[in-house]
């Protein structure tokens, strides 16, 4: 008999507000910008932009890519900006190059409850051949560091198994630099072969005629990169006419 009292008295008492941190977190989804070898968060300038226009809250990564290896990179540099997203109610990334590989070693050991979708621009998923050809040269660790030297064809991104769902990778198939072309198997966009940047798990995978150095800034790119974080899927239809239109718009 008291068991039934309690009971009706229960269903009878207002509900409980939830307290705050049962809530999910609101506002808009956060996108992380991972830059690529020997080159710093202003690369990524048009993109953030582009970004932010469409109502995303950006974070801009300078970490510094000369200064470890890319195990220690990734440790060092991905928990501050991912931290920046904490209230965030997805957390996207979209990387460029070496970018990606450190974002994929750090996925490697960790995970992200809110993770959204990932865009990768031209990611040396198999390494390069340039590297493997100038790897040996002074210079070249002069001016990438360790994690430069671990980008060749043996080297870490083929250590680092499939990725994760919700992966979009865009290759470019145009070069500023037809002697280093010649060194890299098939199309590539001056750096790495367009088949490097193909990875097992990847959910869509698209070219475009932009060149390595220079992608993160064409309007196609650009419009495949929102299209991917809205869809979940590329547009293989998109022309540059109609990229450069939904740019103008805003």
């Amino acid at each position: 008999m008291l068991r039934l009292a309690l009971s009706l008295l229960l269903a009878l008492l207002p509900g409980l507000p939830a307290r705050a941190g049962d809530s999910p977190p609101e506002g808009p989804a956060c996108v992380v910008l991972l830059h690529g070898l020997a080159r710093s968060d202003a690369s990524l300038l048009v993109l953030e932009e582009t970004l932010a226009l469409q109502g995303y809250r950006v974070v801009n990564s300078d970490y510094d890519s000369a200064a470890d290896t890319i195990e220690g990179l990734a440790v060092s540099s991905l928990p501050p900006v991912i931290a920046q997203c904490d209230d965030a109610p997805e957390v996207h990334f979209v990387t460029h190059s070496m970018g990606g590989i450190l974002l994929r070693q750090w996925m490697r050991e960790n995970e992200l409850p809110r993770l959204g979708r990932t865009v990768m621009l031209a990611p040396p998923n198999h390494g390069s051949e340039i590297v493997d050809t100038m790897a040996d040269l002074a210079a070249f660790e002069w001016i990438n560091g360790p994690a430069g030297a671990q980008l060749g064809t043996d080297g870490l991104p083929g250590q680092l198994g499939p990725v994760w769902p919700g992966v979009g990778i865009i290759a470019g198939t145009r070069s500023l630099n037809p002697v280093w072309s010649t060194v890299l198997p098939g199309a590539d966009d001056g750096k790495v072969s367009v088949a490097s940047t193909r990875v097992e798990g990847m959910d869509d995978h698209i070219e475009v005629g932009a060149t390595h150095t220079f992608m993160m800034n064409q309007p196609l790119v650009l419009v495949q990169v929102l299209r991917f974080l809205e869809t979940g899927a590329f547009d293989p239809e998109l022309t540059l006419a109609e990229a450069v239109e939904v740019l103008a718009s805003g």
